[in-house]
């Protein structure tokens, strides 16, 4: 639908306004600029998105300013330029080629200009992939699998063939009109729409098919020169019958190294020179093809006389006499022939001769009867045959002769290879290739995004008539013998093509020379190039360095990589081997063109946008299912090993390849898979045998944004061993607008830190006013629908006990209260910096289990998890459980081995007794101790204006009377720091070991000695007793341990006692190294059901 736009001038208003008036503006913008110079961004101080058109350094900002009428946009001018702006720019672009730098950075900005591109569709696009697609296996090939496979199944292959490079060529239009596409073709569309691994191997895949195509061209030189040519020129000779083979072989490999090397200078020395003969060597394509037409309808009126020799059914290579015949008559007496003396043991008419000599008649026929003659119903049918057999024609009588005779030596014509259908599609699939040649110029068109859809469909359509029209016309022309002869010996030693052309067979034997060269010479040009473009992708490490070349950008050591690899091929030496090679990697790379078609199409991603429509991704998806069914039908095995090879770079550049995002379709493919699996998960607790703790793990950052305590991400992987969800989190306390810059670095130094201890999962930074309210934030919405985290894990807060973080304690209780809340399991793991590292090794010591209360068997599980990470795999399982007075030890010792059992877990198992005893006087002290700094924090927490008025007031009186004991202990107060908050180690140490066995007046004595402890909270003190008492046991079993593992108490009901709980915590666990504090989430985790 066509769209107008008017252009109206707006008239500034205003213009008449003072001059001072216009002075006082003038002086404000000044100052507005001059705040533009220290605030870069827009408005919201937000950076944006990068662009070609968008924070152009080389626009004239005095040119945004010159207009009052945008004075409302003037702020966001900077990022945002102006619609007239955008559209110079749109306006002045061109799609030159970029190499391998992607469209949307402009890396080179000091490029100099080049010449506009004025190629069109039948210059740019039809021509060059007429030139690519017609070659080597038209000339030479095409008529030998017409004979063997029979006109229909010929006809057969070359529709599959022709249907699959057209398919995929409508999948190549829609991408490569979907966007500027620079220089690397079919790599940089594959790459672009399916990702750098896909992209990559496909890529190296295309790479080394052009690679071998080179030597399949190569090696069709050779085979013209030394067959059709100069047979003389043959270094190896045959010396035994039989050697034939093997002596072209070893002619192919000796003169195909020299040409290979050849090629290689002449690319390496003059590149621009191949360019320029590109279209002489298209020239004798055309001139050959047209040659065959010509011929054709020649042989309607007037049939070329090509005489073939057949002794019975069988056809004799005329290379070896002249004359088909048994004897002549001359000068009346009967002569014997050369024929004779090859099948005779002498020339005499007595001799004694080959059993089928003698029984069977030596006849002559037209090999090229015409296209009137009525041979094509003979050609129709296949005619496979094994290695080493007799071609013979059809339909002719014969008599077979004795079953003894050795055929070796006789001048039969033999098929050099067995033939079967698959075979024959590997060997022909390669000369509908060449269908990428117009992407890749697309830098060289004047208008990419119409002819590249044109030039190649018109090209295939012109193409695949030639071949479709060619075999029904040589199958209506040839004898079947001939055509099933591969190299000529029936017609004295010609190109079976060159038989039927006109007005000479050498027109088609030099047009196809001259054309297999320029071939072979453009893949030597061509392939040097992508490999050029892939390594400067830096998706692919190893290969970087064939990334560097010469000084005007000559790939140079990908030139080298290319002869190298393109000499395997030649060492190959056979053209039928040869050519499923590159069959394979041809039909890998139009698979994932195919493919990426169908996915964009499928994902409907707001970026696909073609602008050829004549696509759908149901022709995408039967092209990808044709390239894939051919791999196979060529030849299984090549298909297997050619995907392995492309598999392998894909895994390679997925783990140690650059991470790039290109926009392509396998993100976005992910994104729906990962959709459409989030919305079948349901939004609700997972059944007991599939529960895993899906961690969120709260990280504290410094005042650099760099993590407090690494070894907690050590510690998470290996809980989770890249298993399950993780969330990495952390808060950052102030406004979102004035802590973006913050964010973002906190993120990058979280993720970098995550990909260090690979820690797979996600990281989510939250900006807070409050560090309490940011905390509970990520509790309450990390995850997403059912992939939400179920356990908390946390490091626990070392300095709690410090009057500068006096909150740390307030905001890790509240913390600990919203997990029970919100369902969650909790980890706290203490001493966090002696955990492990991930490098660190356990080559011995026990993992303790602490089991006082049920929590839904976390404490069994997570030992468990553990022990499946290198780092504590050596270590061993042991479970304690505390007894009291009424339990039966022994009992509960056996219940708990039988339930270990049954959870399939392997445990040592040991129940502690615990029995009833007075509080010590230890209990009391460090309960006292407790209450008393209970009471000073709640003195601290006045405000700063109190703070300040009581330190002024407590100096006044300390500077009038130095002896009070009451300034004394006001100074106490005032100055927290200098109070001593802890026990030392000697004196618990001491109080540890005191004798149990005192009298209740013994302690009836010390109340009345110290009356402060009548005073004390009995429910604290009782709570300090259970936390002394179970320290105690604790430090006696498992003070050696490597990890501790420990019911985590609740918080008390009353938020008055909070600070209290973080005491009794401390001294659950004091004295021991690592210690992790587990909280169940109120349901089971583990179960003894399958």
């Amino acid at each position: 639908m066509p769209t107008s736009f008017t252009v109206v001038p707006v008239e500034a208003q205003g213009e008449e306004r003072a001059p001072a008036e216009r002075d006082g503006q003038r002086q404000e913008e000044e100052e507005e600029e001059e705040d533009g110079e220290r605030d870069r961004g827009s408005g919201d101080g937000i950076a944006r998105e990068s662009s070609p058109f968008i924070n152009s350094a080389e626009m004239d900002r005095g040119n945004m300013y010159e207009g009052k009428n945008m004075a409302l946009f003037e702020e966001e001018m900077d990022s945002n330029p102006m619609v007239s702006s955008l559209l110079n720019k749109l306006a002045n672009y061109t799609n030159l080629t970029q190499g391998v730098v992607e469209h949307e950075a402009d890396e080179d900005s000091k490029r100099k200009e080049v010449k506009v591109p004025r190629m069109g569709t039948f210059i740019g696009v039809y021509l060059p992939c007429l030139q690519n697609i017609l070659g080597v296996i038209l000339f030479l090939r095409l008529t030998w699998i017409v004979g063997t496979a029979g006109v229909l199944e010929s006809f057969i292959i070359v529709f599959m063939c022709c249907a699959c490079t057209m398919l995929t060529a409508i999948s190549m239009s829609a991408i490569a009109t979907n966007g500027v596409v620079p220089a690397g073709g079919s790599y940089y569309m594959i790459s672009r729409s399916l990702g750098p691994e896909f992209g990559g191997a496909v890529g190296l895949c295309f790479y080394l098919g052009t690679t071998f195509a080179g030597a399949m061209y190569i090696l069709g030189t050779i085979e013209i020169l030394l067959t059709y040519i100069s047979p003389s020129a043959a270094i190896f000779k045959a010396e035994e019958v039989g050697e034939e083979t093997e002596a072209m072989l070893n002619n192919m490999r000796v003169y195909g190294t020299c040409i290979i090397i050849l090629m290689a200078v002449v690319v390496f020395v003059g590149v621009k020179y191949v360019n320029k003969l590109a279209l002489v060597f298209l020239a004798c394509v055309i001139l050959s093809i047209i040659a065959i037409y010509a011929g054709v309808i020649k042989t309607a009126f007037d049939p070329p006389d090509f005489p073939i020799c057949l002794l019975g059914n069988r056809t004799l290579s005329k290379r070896n006499f002249d004359v088909c015949a048994k004897f002549i008559e001359s000068n009346n007496e009967t002569k014997t022939t050369s024929l004779w003396r090859l099948f005779c043991d002498s020339s005499l008419l007595n001799a004694t001769c080959d059993d089928y000599f003698t029984l069977n008649n030596v006849t002559e026929i037209q090999g090229i009867p015409g296209i009137m003659s009525g041979v094509l119903t003979d050609n129709l049918w296949s005619t496979y045959s094994e290695k080493g057999s007799i071609v013979e024609k059809k339909h002719q009588p014969s008599v077979a002769g004795s079953e003894e005779t050795k055929l070796g030596g006789l001048p039969y014509v033999f098929t050099d290879i067995m033939t079967y259908f698959t075979m024959l599609v590997g060997i022909y699939f390669p000369s509908v290739t060449g269908i990428m040649a117009g992407s890749n110029r697309s830098g060289d068109l004047k208008d990419a995004q119409k002819s590249i859809p044109t030039g190649t469909i018109l090209a295939i359509s012109t193409t695949s008539f030639i071949y479709l029209s060619c075999i029904v016309l040589f199958g209506a022309c040839i004898e079947g013998v001939i055509l099933r002869d591969k190299f000529g010996e029936a017609v004295n030693g010609n190109l079976v093509v060159g038989t039927l052309a006109w007005p000479s067979p050498w027109v088609i034997v030099i047009g196809s020379f001259f054309s297999t060269c320029g071939a072979g010479l453009q893949s030597l040009t061509g392939a040097p190039r992508l490999l050029q473009a892939i390594a400067r992708d830096g998706i692919v490490p190893f290969i970087q360095v064939f990334g560097h070349g010469k000084a005007n950008g000559e790939p140079t050591w990908a030139l080298l990589l290319t002869a190298g690899i393109c000499e395997i091929g030649i060492l190959i030496a056979s053209l039928d081997s040869v050519a499923p090679i590159l069959s394979m990697f041809f039909l890998m790379c139009y698979m994932f063109v195919n493919l990426a078609c169908a996915v964009q199409t499928l994902l409907r991603t707001p970026n696909w946008r073609p602008r050829f429509k004549f696509y759908h991704w149901t022709l995408s998806f039967l092209g990808m299912s044709l390239c894939l069914a051919l791999m196979f039908i060529c030849s299984w095995y090549y298909a297997l090993i050619a995907m392995l090879i492309a598999g392998c770079i894909y895994k390679y550049i997925e783990y140690r390849g650059a991470e790039k995002e290109w926009g392509d379709g396998i993100r976005g493919l992910s994104l729906n898979a990962a959709r459409y699996a989030l919305l079948r998960v349901e939004d609700g607790p997972p059944h007991t045998k599939n529960w895993r703790p899906q961690l969120l793990v709260l990280l504290n950052l410094d005042s650099e944004q760099l993590v407090k305590h690494p070894r907690l991400l050590s510690f998470t992987s290996q809980l989770k061993a890249g298993k399950g969800l993780t969330i990495v989190g952390s808060v950052l306390q102030g406004i979102y607008l004035d802590k973006c810059s913050e964010t973002q670095k906190a993120e990058e130094n979280v993720k970098a830190l995550m990909g260090v201890e690979k820690t797979k999962g996600f990281c989510q930074i939250v900006v807070s006013p409050n560090f309490r309210d940011g905390i509970s934030y990520l509790i309450q919405s990390a995850g997403l629908g059912g992939m939400k985290h179920n356990t908390v894990l946390m490091a626990w807060p070392q300095s709690w006990k410090q009057t500068e973080n006096r909150f740390s304690w307030k905001n890790f209780v509240d913390t600990v209260r919203e997990t029970t809340a919100a369902q969650q399991a909790l980890l706290v793991a203490k001493n966090i910096d002696l955990f492990p590292t991930n490098q660190e090794r356990f080559t011995e010591g026990n993992i303790d289990v602490w089991w006082i209360v049920h929590d839904g068997g976390m404490l069994m599980l997570l030992p468990f998890l553990l022990r499946q990470h290198k780092v504590w795999r050596k270590c061993k399982m042991r479970i304690f459980t505390v007894a009291q007075m009424d339990d039966n030890s022994i009992q509960m010792k056996k219940d708990l081995q039988m339930f270990l059992y049954h959870l399939r877990l392997n445990a040592e198992v040991e129940v502690v007794e615990m029995l009833e005893n007075d509080i010590s006087a230890f209990t009391y002290e460090k309960t006292l101790m407790m209450e008393q700094r209970s009471q000073m924090l709640k003195q601290m927490q006045l405000s700063k204006n109190e703070r300040e008025r009581e330190a002024q007031l407590i100096h006044d009186r300390n500077t009038a009377s130095h002896s009070a004991p009451a300034v004394k202990a006001s100074v106490a107060a005032a100055l927290p720091e200098k109070v001593q908050m802890t026990w030392t180690k000697e004196k618990f140490v001491a109080e540890k070991h005191k004798t149990k066995d005192s009298n209740v007046s013994g302690f009836k004595d010390i109340f009345n000695m110290k009356p402060e402890w009548e005073n004390l909270n009995q429910s604290n003190v009782r709570r300090m007793h259970t936390a002394v008492k179970l320290n105690g046991v604790v430090l006696n079993k498992s003070q050696h341990a490597q990890l501790v593992l420990l019911n985590m108490p609740g918080p008390p009901k009353n938020r008055k006692g909070d600070e209290n709980y973080m005491e009794f915590l401390e001294v659950l666990t004091e004295g021991l190294d690592r210690v992790l504090l587990v909280r169940g989430s109120g349901r089971e985790v583990i179960t003894i059901y399958s």
